[in-house]
């Protein structure tokens, strides 16, 4: 992968431009998914404000007094076991089957789902915790609308949606990542957009944080992160 953290992709069929690019997204994290997870694997003991972010997630989709939380882009899964010890009830989603494999075999006791964020295969109000940690970076622009369109069909009201993700303002193209072949294009964005987007949706704001790059390590990161956190109106 990339100097930069994130778990699996998926993205919108809204056009065959779209559905190429979510072709090319899921075929490459196939292609890596053994190498990425071994790589991954422990790397919130690294990263104290990951960790931080999802604690306060995790309490306040509790205080909702339900914790049922769907994890979108879930990758390996190592997000959400990570949730499952803080106390919620987590499902993984991911469009990479080569990832949802992994998650399954690590974490025999969680439910995990091959599929994408545009069509979520969840009934409305299906949860009251959301999160998209690093997976909306493979999203394009004219479909976030429809990913956040999604997240607030299957979120409760007074439900909370927590996103994670890098800042910047430019498209980042990888062609090649742990020996293989890939063809991944990384949306940076900033909170101000993104939160945008998501207020379109009805999402209210509740908290927003920005660091700079973590650059030691075995994780280092090239750009800023963002962390933003939103919630369904009661």
């Amino acid at each position: 992968m990339s100097d930069e953290t994130n778990d699996g992709a998926v993205l919108s069929h809204s056009s065959p431009q779209d559905s190429d690019r979510e072709t090319a997204t899921r075929v490459s994290y196939d292609a890596i998914a053994e190498t990425y997870t071994g790589w991954i694997a422990d790397e919130l003991t690294a990263k104290p404000h990951d960790r931080a972010v999802l604690g306060a997630f995790s309490e306040l989709v509790l205080a909702t007094g339900d914790s049922q939380t769907l994890e979108i882009g879930c990758g390996p899964g190592r997000i959400t076991a990570f949730l499952a010890a803080l106390g919620l009830t987590p499902s993984g989603l991911d469009l990479s089957p080569a990832m949802i494999a992994l998650a399954t075999r690590h974490y025999p006791t969680l439910d995990f789902t091959t599929g994408t964020m545009t069509a979520l295969p969840y009934g409305d109000d299906s949860f009251s915790g959301l999160l998209a940690w690093y997976s909306i970076i493979h999203v394009p622009d004219e479909s976030l609308h429809t990913v956040f369109a999604e997240a607030a069909r299957v979120l409760r009201p007074g439900g909370l949606f927590q996103l994670a993700f890098q800042l910047g303002d430019r498209i980042d193209h990888q062609a090649k990542a742990a020996g293989f072949t890939v063809d991944l294009d990384f949306h940076r964005r900033s909170i101000d957009q993104v939160l945008t987007v998501l207020a379109d949706h009805g999402f209210v704001p509740v908290t927003r944080l920005e660091r700079e790059p973590d650059q030691a390590g075995r994780f280092p990161e090239a750009t800023r992160q963002g962390y933003l956190l939103v919630r369904q109106p009661a």
